[in-house]
């Protein structure tokens, strides 16, 4: 990827189109906020392949998201809580969260910032 300076911020062109990044919402994303998406969606999609494979009948999962950051040490992204609701017929509990925990080690992302940020994932199920 090759991110190119503006007036305000910086932005790259990608197969899907434009990303602008900035550190103000005003003109792009936010560093950190594309941060916890990849940390998010690459959790919920890794999640969503293992609960695939073991045949769960999941219609619909939707990830909530909260932050912690420091403000002591450059505003740093300490913690990600993720928190999942995942739509479903006939889902155990117990299913759900060994596939997590299947899911966290396998997400490249997650692994990627293991150490340096703390990943607290809980779920909820709702029946379909």
């Amino acid at each position: 990827m090759i991110f190119k300076m503006q007036e305000v911020g910086f932005y790259t062109d990608v197969e899907f189109g434009k990303l602008q990044v900035a550190g103000d919402e005003a003109h792009g994303f936010r560093p950190y906020q594309l941060l916890v998406s990849s940390i998010a969606v690459c959790s919920g999609g890794t999640l969503r392949k293992v609960l695939e494979k073991k045949r769960m009948q999941v219609e619909d999962i939707t990830i909530k998201t909260e932050v912690e950051r420091n403000e002591a040490h450059a505003n740093r992204v300490e913690k990600v809580y993720i928190h999942y609701v995942i739509k479903g017929i006939a889902l155990a509990e117990e299913k759900i969260q060994r596939s997590i925990e299947v899911a966290h080690r396998n997400c490249p992302i997650a692994q990627s910032v293991q150490g340096s940020i703390d990943i607290i994932e809980t779920f909820e199920i709702v029946d379909a």
